[in-house]
């Protein structure tokens, strides 16, 4: 899916800084609560991991942006809350509302409508009984495809040659499962792309891999 959330690679953000050895998992206390939250809030709504990462990036441009990193979980968490009905459209508003003081009328509590949706195992990975596709050393094509739902194919790829440098073990598509269709897992490939590749002539030289599912590539000769 296109949006604010298909961030990587993308230009004029300026420099990604690494992660200190001494920071903090959650710098601020609150930060801890909206992973419990959002957390809890996928799992009582029925979803996975997927469709709560579809959540994510269904915010608008101000609330991804205004909002910091756990403000988009206690987002995502309403959103998937809201999807299975165990919300009311409005209902946390009102009951801040409320809590503040003002008398506002919360809405009823809906019927819930849960996904019909299990997995068939623990985790993400699954055992395919075909071998991979690709193998390390295959030159690729990342697929130039914009769809409208849930994917893990960054934009900023799309359509760029690279190199498989490694075969991970299959996994589940988030592109289908995100969306309660199918499990449908796939091998996933360390693809290795030229910074000029994906950038032009004029980028800094260096490598980059990312790690593409193997409906998202084609062999190349």
């Amino acid at each position: 899916m296109e949006g604010i959330a298909d961030l990587g690679g993308t230009e004029g953000w300026g420099p990604v800084h690494p992660t200190r050895r001494d920071e903090p998992v959650f710098p601020e206390r609150w930060n801890a609560r909206a992973f419990a939250l959002g957390a809890l809030a996928w799992r009582a709504a029925g979803a996975n991991l997927d469709a709560f990462r579809h959540g994510l990036e269904r915010q608008d441009r101000d609330a991804y942006l205004g909002e910091g990193y756990w403000g988009r979980w206690l987002n995502a968490g309403e959103l998937v809350l809201l999807d299975s009905a165990l919300l009311a459209p409005g209902a946390v508003d009102a009951r801040a509302r409320r809590l503040a003081g003002d008398p506002a009328e919360e809405p009823p509590i809906p019927e819930p409508h849960k996904p019909g949706y299990a997995p068939t195992a623990e985790g993400s990975l699954r055992v395919l009984d075909v071998p991979p596709a690709l193998a390390a050393g295959d030159h690729v094509r990342t697929k130039t495809m914009a769809p409208p739902g849930h994917t893990r194919l960054a934009k900023y790829v799309r359509g760029h040659v690279g190199v498989v440098e490694a075969v991970q073990p299959a996994s589940v598509l988030p592109d289908t499962n995100a969306h309660f269709v199918a499990e449908n897992p796939q091998y996933v490939y360390t693809v290795r792309f030229a910074s000029r590749e994906l950038w032009g002539a004029d980028s800094e030289p260096f490598d980059v891999t990312v790690d593409l599912f193997e409906s998202y590539l084609e062999k190349i000769a």
